[in-house]
């Protein structure tokens, strides 16, 4: 209730409908992906040599592994309850979220 109040409070102080607030922001468009495992693929490994690979970005390593690139970033993560690397993109485009997914999960496939 609390968020809720406080953004009724903002559209009031900026006499703005949502629709012109929300387009007052960036476009973001979301990729998700994921790639199947087998038990002898060590994924943490995976995750290591990807943030070493882009260690020059903005590298986190809470909950995996997040690439932040200059207008998109990738986030990877082993899932907890299936064999898989989750892969999640957002860009400024469909197209290049999708675009960067894909090149991240080549470059896994590599490492495999």
């Amino acid at each position: 209730m609390v968020g809720v109040a406080l953004f009724l409070s903002h559209l009031a102080n900026l006499d703005m409908s949502c629709k012109e607030l929300r387009e007052s922001y960036p476009n973001y468009f979301m990729s998700k992906n994921k790639i199947q495992l087998t038990p002898q693929i060590d994924v943490d490994k995976i995750l290591q040599v990807m943030a070493d690979k882009y260690k020059n970005e903005d590298v986190l390593t809470i909950d995996g592994v997040k690439v932040n690139f200059e207008n998109e970033w990738v986030h990877l993560r082993k899932s907890n309850t299936e064999p898989i690397i989750r892969i999640y993109t957002e860009s400024t485009s469909q197209e290049s979220a999708d675009s960067l997914a894909q090149r991240i999960i080549s470059e896994i496939k590599e490492i495999i």
